[in-house]
C-alpha cells in the first residue's frame, strides 16, 4: 500500500469528484465511470488512491466492486480538521487577551 495523505488524494479534482459521489453513497465502477470522462482503467486508479488514504473502501459482490467511504479514515481527517480549529480558538483567545491586557496598561 502507498503511503498518501488524504489531502493528497483529495487534491486531484477527479479523485474529489469521486469521493463527492461516493458520500451519497455506496456505487459501483461502473456508475462512478458515468461521471467522470475517464476510462475505467483511470477510474480504477483514481480509486486505488483514495483506498490507499483509507477515504474509501471496497467490497466484492459478485463481480462487481461497490466502493463506499471509510468512517475509520474520515475520522482521522475529522480529526485533524479539528485539531486546527482548537488551533484557531487558542490564538484567538491569546489574542483577545493580550488584548485585554494592552487595554488596561493605557
Amino acid at each position: 500500500m502507498a503511503n498518501i495523505s488524504t489531502f493528497d488524494a483529495l487534491g486531484d479534482p477527479t479523485r474529489r469528484m469521486l469521493f463527492e459521489r461516493l458520500r451519497q453513497g455506496p456505487c459501483s465502477v461502473t456508475e462512478l465511470m458515468s461521471i467522470v470522462p475517464i476510462s475505467q482503467p483511470a477510474v480504477s486508479q483514481h480509486l486505488k488512491v483514495l483506498r490507499d488514504a483509507r477515504l474509501v473502501k471496497v467490497e466484492k459482490r459478485g463481480k462487481q466492486r461497490i466502493y463506499h467511504l471509510n468512517p475509520a479514515g474520515l475520522a482521522e481527517l475529522r480529526q485533524y480538521v479539528e485539531s486546527l480549529w482548537d488551533d484557531v480558538l487558542r490564538a484567538f483567545g491569546e489574542e483577545a487577551e493580550r488584548m485585554v491586557r494592552e487595554a488596561e496598561s493605557i
